[in-house]
C-alpha cells in the first residue's frame, strides 16, 4: 500500500509492500492519474471540447429554473438543443457524462446537483443534546415556533390535491403550487400507497365538507393512461369519499401547443419531463385556478403571520423565564 502526498507536501520515501520506493519528480512519491484522480478536492477528469460544451450547456439549462430536475428533464433539453440525435446516445453517452461530471464534482456541478427519482432517507435520529440546549434552539427559533399555519380550505370552495405521475419532478410541481397537498405516484403506486391516499380523501372530506377535485399530470402513453386508471379505481373502491379526478395533461392539444419532442425510446409518445418550464408553468397553475382562489390563500397566511407577531413576544418571555429555571 502506498501512502499518497500532493505534489508541494513535505518529501516522504514510500514503500510498497514488496518494500519498492516511489518518488516523483519533485521529491514526494510518484502518483498517477488514476491516483490523483482519488485525492484530489475538485477530481481530475479529461474532457474533449465538445463534452465541456456540452456540460456547460446542461449546466446553462439547470440554472435556468428554480427547482431542481431530473436527468431526464435534462436530455431532453440537450436534445432539443441538437448535441444528441436519440435514445442510443442517452445511455451510451448522455448519462455517462454527466455521472462522471457530478461524480468528479467537474465545475460546478455536484453529486447532488440533479433531483433523486425516487429514493429518500427516513429520518429518524437527530435532536438537542439536553433540555438547556432544547430552550436554547427554541430561542434562536421563536418566529418558528410562534407560527401556526391558517388552512385556507376552510375558505375555498374546493378541495383539491395534485397527483402526477414522474416523482423526479415534485420539485416542480412544489415551486408553482403552495399549501396543496402533492401526490407522486412514481409509476404505479403500491397497494399501502393508495389505501392511505383513499383514507386521506374521506379525512378531507370529513373536515372541510367541500366537492373534492383531483388534477392528475402524466406521460402521454399507454403507461401513463393505464397507471392513472389504475389508481383512480383502487381509490375510488377503498374511499368512502367522492371526488372527481380530471386528466390536466399531457394532452395531445398541449403536446402541439407548446411543441413537445417526441419520446427518444418510444416515438408517437409524450413524457412530461420533455415540457419546457414555461409550459409546465402554464398547464400547472391554469389547471389550480379553476378551482382554488390564490387570494384567500395569502390571506390565510396573512392571518398566520398577524398570529406569529401577536404570540412572538409572549413565547420569547416564558421560554427566557424557562431557561432560567432550568
Amino acid at each position: 500500500m502506498r501512502l499518497r502526498l500532493r505534489c508541494g507536501d513535505e518529501a516522504v520515501r514510500c514503500k510498497d509492500a514488496a518494500g519498492h520506493s516511489s518518488v516523483g519528480p519533485c521529491g514526494t512519491p510518484h502518483i498517477s492519474k488514476r491516483k490523483k484522480y482519488d485525492q484530489e478536492r475538485t477530481p481530475w477528469i479529461r474532457l474533449g471540447p465538445r463534452e465541456k460544451s456540452i456540460l456547460d450547456a446542461g449546466w446553462a439549462h439547470v440554472q435556468s429554473v428554480h427547482y431542481k430536475v431530473s436527468l431526464r428533464w435534462l436530455f431532453y433539453r440537450l436534445l432539443q438543443d441538437g448535441f444528441y440525435k436519440g435514445k442510443d446516445d442517452y445511455k451510451n453517452n448522455f448519462a455517462k457524462l454527466f455521472s462522471r461530471a457530478r461524480h468528479t464534482r467537474q465545475g460546478e456541478w455536484r453529486p447532488d446537483t440533479l433531483e433523486d427519482e425516487g429514493r429518500s432517507v427516513v429520518r429518524r435520529s437527530g435532536g438537542c443534546e439536553n433540555v438547556e440546549d432544547a430552550v436554547g434552539e427554541m430561542q434562536a427559533n421563536i418566529q418558528d415556533a410562534a407560527y401556526v399555519p391558517i388552512d385556507h380550505f376552510y375558505r375555498q370552495q374546493n378541495y383539491i390535491e395534485l397527483w402526477f405521475e414522474a416523482n423526479a419532478m415534485t420539485s416542480q410541481f412544489e415551486h408553482y403550487t403552495r399549501d396543496i397537498d402533492l401526490v407522486p405516484m412514481a409509476g404505479s403506486a403500491s397497494i399501502p400507497y393508495k389505501w392511505t391516499i383513499a383514507k386521506r380523501l374521506e379525512s378531507a372530506a370529513g373536515r372541510y365538507g367541500l366537492p373534492i377535485k383531483i388534477l392528475y399530470f402524466g406521460d402521454l402513453d399507454p403507461a401513463g393512461n393505464t397507471i392513472q386508471t389504475t389508481i383512480e379505481k383502487d381509490v375510488r373502491r377503498w374511499s368512502d369519499a367522492a371526488f372527481e379526478l380530471s386528466w390536466c395533461g399531457l394532452t395531445m392539444e398541449q403536446a402541439e401547443r407548446y411543441e413537445i419532442p417526441e419520446n427518444f425510446e418510444k416515438p408517437g409518445q409524450y413524457q412530461w419531463e420533455a415540457l419546457s418550464d414555461e409550459g409546465a408553468e402554464e398547464i400547472i397553475t391554469s389547471a389550480v385556478e379553476r378551482y382554488i382562489e390564490p387570494d384567500l390563500i395569502d390571506e390565510a397566511e396573512e392571518d398566520a403571520k398577524e398570529f406569529q407577531e401577536k404570540w412572538e413576544g409572549k413565547l420569547g418571555n416564558a421560554l427566557d423565564k424557562l431557561g432560567e429555571d432550568k
